[in-house]
């Protein structure tokens, strides 16, 4: 059938937008593969570095000021451990934009909630009042366990963070524990799971205040930067340097996830284990010295002027802390 001369402009009218739509699509996904260059020289260094690591490894590193990346396995998945925490204070601020819940909620501990490993709450007596905000903080800072299943109960549970995850475009950031549909993933990860590239890409999302909103990202930024666990990444950066992190452990994985506001630009990394040969609980576990190793790396890699390095007494002094 032969098109008419008018239909044949029409068509050609209703196309253009489509055609400028997807022009601009194209332009703007484009623009930004290209601006994430790899940093070849970064990523052969810490190649070599964990080139004799026993067990499983993954590392991503971005360079915010030049908008560069270096990776190591970046889209393996890893367990989290407790780095989920960070997908549940992202719900739990998103519950708050909606109206649903509010940082100062009066809640009031009750000791059937009491979960053992890390964190303060499990040690409340029981009736104590408390409130969101002391949840969202003991759950970052100290990694309270207690804590971050209960935000991960009022935020909505795993289904809900899930998705979330999914809007942000996350395809392997979930949530598994006490979440249906999720028990072989819990087998198999634990707690939760992620990649270095995806779980570093929310931490910028942070810094950039581009989770939720300007001020719930701020706030959530600002709970990062107050981590309990400085001996590990964290110690190979000048106290007077800030950083926002987060730690995961578990006797086989061994993982953290950092941005540091250095002088000379912003840097975010994520080191992810699994499969780790060494699963001691020392100073001195392979894992954590492995960290410490590729931050210090890191730390002068992007200040390569800075003479600074721990303290001669810092191992003696935070060896044999009990977490």
């Amino acid at each position: 059938m032969v098109q008419s001369k008018s239909n044949s402009n029409l068509s050609i009218v209703l196309m253009k937008p489509f055609l400028r739509s997807s022009l601009f699509l194209f332009f703007v996904c484009n623009l930004f593969l290209t601006a994430q260059k790899t940093d070849k020289k970064l990523e052969k260094g810490l190649t070599e570095l964990v080139e004799k690591f026993e067990g499983d490894i993954g590392i991503y590193v971005y360079d915010l000021k030049n908008n560069k990346e270096a990776g190591i396995n970046p889209d393996t998945i890893f367990p989290t451990a407790s780095i989920i925490k960070v997908p549940i204070l992202i719900e739990v601020f998103k519950q708050i934009k909606t109206g649903k819940l509010n940082l100062n909620d009066t809640l009031v501990y009750d000791v059937e909630r009491l979960y053992g490993g890390s964190g303060l709450m499990q040690f409340y007596k029981d009736s104590t009042v408390t409130d969101l905000r002391t949840l969202a903080s003991l759950m970052i800072t100290v990694s309270d366990n207690t804590t971050a299943l209960w935000c991960q109960e009022l935020a909505g549970g795993g289904s809900a963070i899930n998705e979330t995850m999914d809007e942000l475009g996350l395809v392997h950031t979930r949530m598994n524990s006490r979440t249906e549909g999720r028990t072989k993933d819990w087998e198999k990860y634990g707690w939760g799971q992620t990649t270095p590239r995806e779980m570093t890409s929310l931490l910028i999302k942070m810094r950039n205040r581009d989770l939720v909103d300007g001020a719930s990202s701020d706030e959530m930024y600002r709970l990062m930067t107050n981590s309990f666990y400085t001996d590990y990444s964290l110690s190979q950066i000048p106290p007077y340097i800030q950083t926002a992190a987060k730690q995961g452990m578990v006797d086989k994985s061994r993982s953290e996830l950092v941005m540091v506001n250095a002088p000379h630009g912003d840097y975010a990394f994520y080191i992810a284990t699994k499969n780790n040969t060494d699963e001691s609980w020392d100073f001195d576990n392979e894992a954590w010295q492995l960290q410490r190793t590729v931050s210090e790396y890191l730390w002068h890699y992007f200040e390569p002027k800075s003479d600074w390095k721990p303290a001669p007494e810092f191992a003696e002094l935070v060896n044999g802390l009990r977490y």
